[in-house]
């Protein structure tokens, strides 16, 4: 049974960084599309980054420019590295994966997740 488990949350003042790392066990498949989602309180779920099975990026406006999704080989474990956090990145972060060599985005398209890792910024 797949079982994704996040780490590397916590509080940060505006400006700083974080790195969340992913754990992923019994991911059997050889190709595989990986993200990272939020959900930041009263809003819903959103895309931040994705990383599919050719290592190829996307990532949510938002975010462009700050955030960078990487995965180590094996798709053992995933990493978002956030730098020059804001308030508005203060949120849930999600790890998702799903088999299969399309480039991912939504939501319903992922099959398995974490159970998230709080991340909090202070202005």
């Amino acid at each position: 049974q797949v079982e994704m488990k996040e780490s590397g949350g916590g509080s940060v003042q505006a400006g700083g960084s974080l790195r969340l790392s992913c754990s992923i066990s019994a991911f059997t498949y050889s190709g595989a599309c990986m993200a990272w989602f939020r959900q930041a309180p009263g809003k819903e779920r959103e895309a931040v980054a994705v990383i599919d099975s050719t290592g190829g990026t996307r990532y949510g406006d938002s975010v462009k420019g700050r955030f960078t999704i990487s995965k180590s080989s094996a798709n053992k474990i995933l990493y978002l590295q956030m730098n020059s956090l804001k308030p508005e990145d203060t949120a849930t972060y999600y790890c998702a994966a799903s088999p299969g060599s399309r480039p991912f985005w939504y939501e319903a398209e992922f099959r398995y997740w974490g159970q998230g890792t709080q991340v909090i910024v202070s202005s």
